[in-house]
C-alpha cells in the first residue's frame, strides 16, 4: 500500500511556492521594484552586494504601507491591488497576487520598513524564514518603503548551489532593472553593486529625456540608428524605437517588449517583429527594438505565469498581424533624406561617425525634395551621352541652390566597376551598384506580385502529408488562410492531408515540408506566412540574378537613374540579404581624415 495523503507543513508550502516566484536574486529585485512602482514612487534606489546573494536593498519614496497593514504584507495572497475577479480582468498594476514578500521572507532574512504621509514615524517588520509574523515596531524612516533582503536561500542550501557566479547573477539584476526603467520613464532609478554606482537615471518627462534614457541603457549607437514610431490600428497603439539594420545583433538581447506598461517576453510580438524585419537583415541577425503595445486590458491575460513575464492574448493572430504591419510599414516609409531619430539628431550627431553602413541613412541629413529629371526603366539600354552637360546636373560648381539637391546627390563616377560615387549636400555618397539594383528589382517584383492574385496550378499527382489529428483540425480551421497563399489543402483521412493546388512560383518546392511548417506556425502563433516567405525568397533570387553585375561600366545617366530609384524604393538602404546599399561620408569626416580645418 502506498503512502497516505497528508497535509504539508506551512513552511514547506511557502518554500515550494517561493520556488515559482524567487528563481534567483534578479527575481527578488523585479518583485520589489514592481511593488515600488505600484506604490507611485518617483525615485527608486537599488543596492546589491555579491550579486544579490548577500544583500538586496530597495528603497522608494512611494506612498508607503499603513502600520496596521504591515503584518498582512507578509501573509500570502494579501494585497491592496485586487478585490474581486472583475479586478483581475482589468489589471493595471505590475503586481497583483500578494505572493512576493511572503515568498521572499520564506527563503531569506527580510526587513520591511515603511512610513506613510499620515504617520509621523515609520514602522518595521522582520521575517527570517519562519512561520511566525512578528509585530511591527517603530523605526525612523522617510515617507516611502525600504525592503532589505539578506542571505538568500540561507535555509534552502540545495537551491543556493544552483545560483551562478556573482557577475552572472548581477547581470540578470541589471537586465531586470533596465526593463523596468524602460517601462516607467517618470520614475528615477539608481543601481549600486558592492557600493559602486552602476547607473543613475533621472525621471524622463519628455521624449528627448526618454531617448537619453534609452541611450544610457543601451548605447548611443542604438539611439543614433533608430526610428521612432507611434501608430494605432485595430484597437492597438504601437509606439517605440525601431533599430535600423546597422545595430542588428547576433542575439535578441536588445529587444524589449512592453504590453500596457508591463515588461514581457512574448513570442507573438517577437515573431511579428522578426517577420517585419525579414527583408532587411542578414540571416541569423536579430533586430534591436524597444516596443510598447497598448490595448484593452480585457484582451490580455497577465495571470499566465507566476513570474508575470509571460502573457496570453485573446486574439493573438490579430495582435501579430497588426504589430507586423505597423513595424514593416514604418521601416518601409523611411527614405534617404529623412532622419531616423529627428528628436535627438543634434545630440547624437557626434556620437557615431556614420551609421549608413547598415541602415543607409545619412547623419544629420535634411529632408530634401527629389527634383528627379532622369526617367529610365531599364539599365544598360542607354546610348552614350553626346552632351553630358545638357542632360546631367552639374556636379561641381552647381549654381542651383543647395536645398534642391536630391538626398543622394549626383553621380561623380564609378570606382572599380562596383561602386558609384556621388556628391550630395552632406559630402560623399558611395553606392554598391549590385546591392542597390538588387533591392530595386526585388521591390518591383513584389509590387507586380501584389498587384495581381497569386497564380496557382493544380497538381496532377497530389502531395500527401502525414498529420496528427490536431494538425488536421488546424488545417480545417484555416482553409481560407491556405487558400490565400495559393494552396488547396484537404483532409484525406484521419492521419493524412492532401495538397491539390500550389502557387505556380513554388512548382518543384517541398510542399509537404511547407505545409508542415505552416501548421507548426499556426499551432504556435495562430498565423503563418511560410508560403509568402517562400515566394519572396524566389523573387529575391530572381532579383539577385537580374541585377547589374560587378565590373559593369555605367554612364552618368545610368548612375543618376540608379540614385533616384534608390530614393524612391522601400528598404532602399539594404539589399535583399541585409547588406547596405549605400553609405554616407560627411565632409567633416573627410576633413578629419586629411587633418583639414575649416
Amino acid at each position: 500500500m502506498g503512502a497516505r495523503i497528508q497535509r504539508l507543513p506551512p513552511q514547506l508550502i511557502a518554500q515550494i511556492a517561493a520556488g515559482e516566484v524567487v528563481e534567483r536574486p534578479a527575481s527578488i529585485v523585479k518583485e520589489l521594484l514592481e511593488n515600488s512602482l505600484d506604490a507611485g514612487a518617483s525615485t527608486v534606489r537599488i543596492e546589491v552586494e555579491e550579486g544579490g546573494v548577500q544583500l538586496i536593498r530597495v528603497r522608494d519614496d512611494g506612498g508607503g504601507i499603513h502600520p496596521d497593514d504591515l503584518p498582512l504584507a507578509l501573509v500570502r495572497h494579501a494585497t491592496s491591488k485586487l478585490a474581486s475577479f472583475a479586478d483581475l480582468q482589468h489589471v493595471s498594476s505590475l503586481g497583483f497576487r500578494g505572493e512576493a514578500l511572503p515568498s521572499i521572507a520564506s527563503v531569506a532574512r527580510l526587513t520591511l520598513t515603511s512610513r506613510t504621509l499620515q504617520n509621523d514615524t515609520g514602522w518595521r517588520m522582520v521575517g527570517d524564514g519562519g512561520d511566525a509574523v512578528r509585530e511591527p515596531v517603530r523605526a525612523s524612516h522617510p515617507i516611502g518603503t525600504t525592503v532589505e533582503v539578506r542571505d538568500l536561500f540561507f535555509n534552502v542550501p540545495a537551491r543556493r548551489k544552483f545560483l551562478r557566479g556573482e557577475r552572472t547573477e548581477f547581470g540578470h539584476i541589471e537586465d531586470a532593472v533596465r526593463r523596468l526603467a524602460l517601462s516607467r520613464f517618470m520614475t528615477g532609478f539608481g543601481l549600486w553593486h558592492n557600493q559602486r554606482l552602476v547607473f543613475e537615471l533621472p525621471p524622463a518627462t519628455d521624449h528627448l529625456a526618454r531617448t537619453r534614457r534609452i541611450a544610457a541603457l543601451y548605447s548611443r549607437d542604438f539611439v543614433a540608428a533608430t526610428l521612432w514610431i507611434d501608430n494605432e490600428a485595430a484597437g492597438l497603439r504601437v509606439t517605440g524605437w525601431l533599430g535600423l539594420p546597422a545595430v542588428a545583433r547576433a542575439q535578441p538581447d536588445w529587444q524589449s517588449f512592453f504590453v500596457n506598461g508591463r515588461p514581457v517576453r512574448d513570442r507573438t510580438i517577437a515573431h511579428a517583429v522578426r517577420q517585419a524585419y525579414q527583408d532587411v537583415l542578414y540571416q541569423g541577425r536579430h533586430p534591436a527594438v524597444v516596443l510598447y503595445v497598448e490595448l484593452d486590458p480585457t484582451l490580455v491575460d497577465v495571470n499566465a505565469h507566476p513570474t508575470k513575464h509571460e502573457i496570453r492574448f485573446r486574439e493573438s493572430a490579430l495582435i501579430h498581424e497588426t504589430v507586423r504591419r505597423i513595424v514593416q510599414t514604418a521601416l518601409a516609409e523611411v527614405r534617404p533624406g529623412t532622419a531616423p531619430a529627428p528628436v535627438l539628431r543634434s545630440e547624437v550627431r557626434g556620437w557615431s561617425s556614420g551609421f549608413g553602413g547598415g541602415g543607409g541613412f545619412m547623419t544629420g541629413q535634411r529632408p530634401l525634395p527629389l527634383g528627379v529629371r532622369e526617367q529610365f526603366a531599364v539599365y544598360g539600354q542607354l546610348h552614350p551621352q553626346t552632351s553630358p552637360a545638357s542632360e546631367v546636373p552639374p556636379v561641381s560648381g552647381d549654381p542651383s541652390p543647395l536645398p534642391e539637391r536630391p538626398p543622394l546627390g549626383y553621380a561623380l563616377g564609378q570606382l572599380a566597376g562596383c561602386y558609384v560615387l556621388a556628391e550630395n549636400a552632406e559630402g560623399l555618397i558611395v553606392v554598391d551598384t549590385h546591392a542597390a539594383h538588387e533591392r530595386i528589382l526585388y521591390e518591383r517584383l513584389k509590387a507586380d506580385l501584389g498587384a495581381r492574385a497569386v497564380q496557382t496550378q493544380s497538381l496532377l499527382v497530389p502531395v500527401t502529408v502525414a498529420a496528427t489529428a490536431g494538425e488536421i483540425r488546424l488545417a480545417e480551421e484555416n482553409l481560407k488562410l491556405f487558400a490565400q497563399a495559393g494552396l488547396l489543402v484537404e483532409p484525406l483521412g484521419p492521419e493524412t492531408l492532401v495538397v491539390r493546388q500550389i502557387p505556380a512560383l513554388l512548382a518543384g518546392a517541398d510542399m509537404a515540408g511547407l505545409v508542415r511548417d505552416m501548421l507548426a506556425d499556426l499551432a504556435t502563433h495562430d498565423t503563418t506566412d511560410r508560403a509568402e516567405t517562400a515566394i519572396l525568397g524566389l523573387l529575391a533570387s530572381l532579383a539577385c540574378h537580374g541585377a547589374v553585375r560587378a565590373h559593369r561600366p555605367l554612364n552618368l545617366l545610368e548612375m543618376n537613374t540608379l540614385l533616384r530609384d534608390i530614393e524612391r524604393t522601400e528598404h532602399g538602404g539594404q539589399c535583399n540579404h541585409g547588406r547596405p546599399t549605400w553609405v554616407q561620408l560627411e565632409l567633416a569626416e573627410l576633413d578629419r581624415l586629411f587633418q583639414r580645418g575649416r
